[in-house]
């Protein structure tokens, strides 16, 4: 694993939003359907037809450990991407997370995987295999454009996509946000007055 997804994995994504000015945000609707998923990985980028899970299952064939498969298919709520044998087989293959601009189903057997899954829901409608599709091209996955290599992180908070080109300023700057807000909570936690100096201050701007 790249020493980059590893530093990532260990900040949060607001601290992350923060470096990008929440300009790399993916649709808050999309969720991990466990609180205590937390995964970071290079994009696996797939654009398919609402519908169709076919070119799902070629990422997953095709996808290198620790990449996530990332699956734009235009937010669509009725049928669902994955379930729990397709998300079995992408954990099996060593796949970080699975996040999908739609829907999965399978819930209950999906948890019980423990394998970081975001979706915007779940449903009880299968998908087809017409095979309309394509994996490793740009896509727009919840209101942000994806290119493939991209580092994705998530958490309970939402998924974030920081673009390769700026990947090293963000971390760097995501760090350092990190290293700020603990030590302004250490400071004024706990303390009446230093709180009221904050408060203060933040008016003052």
């Amino acid at each position: 694993m790249e020493s980059i997804i590893n530093e990532f994995r260990t900040i949060p994504t607001t601290c992350i939003s923060d470096a990008m000015q929440g300009l790399n945000n993916l649709d808050p609707a999309i969720k991990p359907l466990k609180e205590e998923y937390r995964f970071a990985g290079r994009a696996l980028t797939v654009k398919t037809a609402v519908g169709d899970n076919l070119a799902v299952l070629k990422a997953i064939r095709e996808a290198k450990p620790g990449e996530v498969v990332i699956v734009d298919v235009k937010g669509d709520r009725y049928r669902a991407v994955a379930g729990d044998f397709v998300v079995g087989m992408a954990q099996t293959m060593g796949i970080s997370a699975l996040v999908v601009d739609g829907v999965i189903r399978d819930i209950v057997a999906i948890k019980e995987l423990d394998f970081p899954v975001f979706s915007r829901g779940t449903t009880v409608a299968s998908s087809g295999k017409a095979g309309t599709g394509e994996i490793n091209v740009p896509i727009s996955c919840g209101g942000t454009s994806i290119q493939p290599g991209d580092i994705i992180v998530g958490d309970a908070d939402g998924v974030i996509a920081i673009p390769q080109s700026i990947e090293q300023e963000v971390l760097k700057k995501a760090l350092d946000k990190l290293v700020k807000d603990e030590e302004r909570e250490s400071k004024i936690s706990g303390n009446p007055e230093e709180i009221r100096k904050y408060i203060d201050g933040m008016l003052a701007k």
